[in-house]
């Protein structure tokens, strides 16, 4: 039995140089070196390992790399080329033949129960990725990296980089009417990574439940419920959640609210129950915790400044970019009461290992020079113009539906006629639009009892699609619509 292995260098597809490229390992096995060594290179290609193209090593050095005769590589070689794995031209280096392909066994069985990949996308959860500022990013980003000093790049503090968590209070001061001193802030990788934190923290301090709106993201109340807390619903209707529910919700040390545009009905939370939230933080000891979701985006007037300027000690402020600019930044914040900096910090760990010091240098360097609010500004109007689009459009065409909620944020409420959503949503799916109905958002817990209205509906993101896709999008929704 001989066996030997090593890693050689594999030029990448188009690479004509002679400079060695990625390496990758073989291992020959078997009694006979050139058998052994032409069914290792033959195994790579097949499974993929050595993609169509790549330019392999000339047979001298492949030879000494393996510590075998040049006749022995010439002629594994020779045999690849003749089978058709690899090909070969006086002058040349030998590659792999463009015509291989992985076999069929390599990828994923496919059933029947395979769903259709949907043309259009307007299921909520993203922003118009194709309008990622990316000219300005790359500006951003050079001006943090040249201007960062050597310390900047070790693992740094638990808290977040200085420059951004400094930029970050005097715009949410500034935008959101938020009272966050940098002490005050910690970055995070966004809002289920702080709200995990967030869960740690309270079940440590004995809390039992997190009141949550009865309308909301499972992800979210799965996160609480993993945490061993409680999940008991408040009551949603046009006015946002029934905070004056909260004082009968006797097992909750905390509430999960998004009063700026509640998700994903789209209405805000009245300013009485936003008072109200905040007695009853204030009597019991409890907390509120304030997922701004969308906040920047209110399209009829002004937006709603945060909750949390109401009263800093007892409202937990979440934020982050994943709508503003895009969700794969993984950059968020946490605007905390002083009590709880210490414990959050200390959940976190002693460095900050969940966000890049670059990412967040260079989100510092895009708000502090403007960057930031040009971009919102016209992402505002962007997604004003297509929420005016969508409400025109369904008005003419699906005259049985209504649009309801504000004129805010990235996803609409389309109430449909009852008993129709279940229908509608595999109608859609049939023609390739990916939609969500809202039922799916629904919870209730037994035990529970809150007044709100079970809905037949879609909650439709008009932000989602790019400029090219927006048109059959729109129309194929329209299409579906009893």
């Amino acid at each position: 039995m001989v066996k030997s292995q090593t890693n050689f260098s594999a030029g990448s597809p188009g690479d004509s140089g002679t400079e060695p490229g990625a390496d990758l390992h073989v291992e020959l096995r078997g009694p006979r070196l050139r058998e052994g060594l032409t069914q290792a290179l033959r195994e790579a290609v097949r499974t993929g390992r050595l993609s169509p193209g790549t330019r392999l090593p000339p047979s001298r050095s492949l030879a000494a790399d393996l510590g075998v005769s040049r006749n022995t590589v010439t002629h594994a070689y020779a045999e690849l080329v003749a089978e058709g794995w690899l090909t070969a031209q006086q002058g040349s280096a030998t590659r792999v033949a463009d015509r291989t392909a992985v076999p069929a066994e390599s990828s994923p069985p496919r059933t029947k129960a395979a769903r259709r990949r949907a043309t259009y996308g307007m299921e909520p959860g993203s922003p118009d990725l194709a309008h990622f500022p990316r000219a300005q990013w790359l500006t951003a980003y050079r001006r943090a990296l040249n201007a960062a000093p050597d310390e900047a790049f070790g693992y740094g503090d638990a808290l977040g980089q200085e420059t951004l968590r400094t930029a970050l209070a005097d715009y949410l001061a500034r935008a959101r009417g938020v009272y966050a001193h940098p002490q005050r802030i910690v970055i995070c990788s966004g809002f289920h990574h702080g709200l995990a934190l967030m869960a740690r923290i309270l079940k440590a301090r004995g809390a039992r439940a997190v009141a949550v709106e009865a309308y909301g993201l499972d992800l979210y109340r799965n996160l609480l419920t993993d945490a061993g807390l409680g999940t008991p619903p408040l009551g949603v209707d046009a006015f946002g959640a029934r905070t004056d529910d909260l004082s009968a919700v006797r097992e909750a040390a905390a509430v999960l609210l998004t009063p700026a545009h509640q998700y994903p009905t789209g209405v805000a939370l009245r300013a009485d129950r936003r008072v109200t939230a905040v007695d009853w933080a204030r009597e019991t000891g409890g907390l509120i915790l304030e997922d701004d979701y969308d906040g920047e985006f209110r399209y009829d007037r002004q937006p709603v400044g945060a909750l949390q300027g109401l009263d800093a000690d007892r409202v937990v402020y979440f934020g982050s970019v994943s709508k503003s600019l895009a969700p794969g930044l993984r950059l968020g914040w946490m605007v905390l009461p002083e009590e709880l900096v210490p414990e959050i910090v200390a959940a976190k760990g002693h460095g900050d290992y969940m966000s890049s010091f670059l990412e967040q240098r260079t989100l510092a360097e895009f708000i502090t020079s403007g960057a930031y609010d040009r971009h919102v500004r016209a992402m505002r109007q962007h997604y004003r113009r297509r929420r005016e689009q969508l409400v025109s459009a369904l008005e003419r065409r699906a005259p049985a539906v209504r649009v309801t909620g504000m004129a805010a944020g990235l996803q609409a409420l389309v109430e449909l006629p009852r008993g129709t959503e279940r229908s509608v949503v595999r109608s859609a799916a049939r023609k390739g639009l990916a939609v969500s109905g809202i039922s799916q958002f629904l919870h209730q817990e037994e035990g529970h009892d809150c007044q709100v209205p079970v809905l037949d509906g879609l909650v439709v993101n008009y932000a989602a699609p790019s400029d090219s896709a927006w048109t059959g999008a729109l129309d194929t929704l329209c299409a579906v619509m009893p």
